[in-house]
């Protein structure tokens, strides 16, 4: 990670550390995922974080990131008689938990991210990786729906436009997918309303969500709008409780 980008950082850590303090709150949590996991300064940067902005912030594995976004409790919304596939796309890894009979049969991270996919630093290996294990871990389950989490599906659904319904059929994504395609980065920003920092990573996010579909049979993902800072909000309510 850049110095100049580990600066940016820093900065902005040291303006949540003020607001702790005047809002004087009672506990907060502070996580670095992929990113920071890979970096091979990570731990330098975290280090500077806590001598420069008083935060403490914690490096958390993909198991762990993945369990954070399952802890939502959004299963409770849902049928039970159902399987689902929780599918959390962010800029470093993807993380997948399956949930069948009231319970995480399997789960797993992947080094694909977003970000990753934009930097040409996603290989083929890694996607074969992962369609290997969703054959593997959902041969035998059906039907299967997924559970769609992270920014980009959030934009994803809200371009799409429905209202009543929570999710998004395969083909109705692909639709969105190719519609994004077919427009240039500042054409998206101009027309679809997107902002500079999104225009750029929907379209890899789209290909991730679509992937995971077509590899797990998945006919329809559900989009209840919540991520890792969510779950991690649950955590520490649990905690506190």
């Amino acid at each position: 990670i850049s110095e100049q980008k580990a600066n940016r950082l820093i900065t902005a850590l040291r303006g949540y550390s003020e607001l702790i303090k005047a809002y004087e709150v009672l506990n907060y949590k502070a996580v670095a995922t992929s990113a920071m996991r890979d970096a091979s300064n990570g731990q330098q940067i975290i280090d500077r974080i806590k001598n420069e902005a008083g935060i403490n912030v914690e490096i958390i594995d993909g198991k762990n990131e993945a369990a954070l976004v399952f802890s939502n409790h959004i299963e409770e919304l849902l049928n039970p008689k159902h399987a689902y596939l929780y599918i959390d796309v962010g800029g470093g890894s993807t993380e997948l938990t399956l949930y069948y009979d009231n319970k995480v049969i399997a789960a797993k991270s992947f080094n694909i991210g977003t970000v990753r996919i934009l930097v040409d630093k996603t290989g083929k290996e890694e996607w074969e990786e992962m369609k290997a294990w969703l054959k593997r871990n959902t041969v035998g389950i059906h039907p299967l729906f997924g559970i769609g989490s992270g920014g980009n599906i959030n934009k994803i659904f809200k371009l799409s436009g429905k209202k009543e319904t929570k999710h998004l059929s395969y083909e109705r994504l692909k639709g969105i997918y190719e519609m994004l395609c077919s427009y240039t980065y500042q054409e998206r920003i101009e027309r679809l309303d997107l902002k500079p920092d999104r225009a750029d990573v929907i379209i890899p996010a789209a290909k991730v969500f679509l992937t995971v579909m077509k590899n797990a049979d998945i006919e329809k993902v559900f989009v209840p709008q919540v991520g890792l800072s969510d779950g991690l909000v649950h955590q520490m309510y649990d905690e506190y409780t």
